[in-house]
């Protein structure tokens, strides 16, 4: 940004007409890279999309360093703790709301001992957990049923009591409780 904001100084011997001094040009080419940069931080994983924040911070931290390089120092200095307030606003605010845990869940029974899907809806409502899209198979030649479904909470410690009640139920013969995200 100094380079650019200072092109005539550096631009010894070539007429002043001959020189375009266009700083924006520079701002625009390093938040379209950093902009780039932050699209890569972004992922979605499951349900659940990450790196909103962290992608966001990479673009104002580089909205900050261009003030910073052209010598626009208070401005970059009020941009630097309105950033460090929204942050750290948003990390409380974050903490304080409830949040949904998500997971995958698939249970195998022996085909000669399903358990119905409805009975195994209200199993999994006692542990205060839901569930969404549920699919089947059929594995093994037909041996073995399985359900495959997603399912949300509010407290993580309710997927570790759901695990332990399908492990003491004998009709289950495999089950996989897998929590995604966080």
């Amino acid at each position: 940004m100094l380079v650019t904001t200072h092109q005539v100084a550096l631009m010894h011997g070539i007429p002043i007409e001959a020189i375009r001094i266009d700083p924006t040009r520079m701002a625009q080419g390093i938040m379209t890279g950093i902009g780039f940069l932050g699209a890569g931080v972004v992922m979605k994983e499951g349900l659940s999309i990450r790196g909103l924040t962290t992608a966001a911070s990479i673009w104002t931290t580089a909205a900050i360093g261009i003030l910073a390089g052209i010598g626009f120092y208070l401005p970059a200095f009020i941009a630097t703790l309105l950033t460090l307030l929204v942050l750290s606003l948003f990390r409380q605010v974050e903490g304080a709301l409830p949040s949904l845990h998500y997971g995958q869940l698939s249970i195998r029974f022996a085909h000669n001992n399903i358990m119905p899907q409805r009975a195994l809806t209200e199993l999994i409502k006692q542990h205060s957990v839901t569930c969404a899209n549920p699919s089947y198979a059929s594995l093994e030649n037909g041996q073995v049923f399985e359900y495959i479904m997603t399912i949300r909470t509010r407290d993580r410690d309710n997927y570790r009591h759901l695990a332990e009640s399908l492990s003491s139920m004998p009709q289950v013969r495999e089950f996989s409780l897998a929590p995604t995200g966080d």
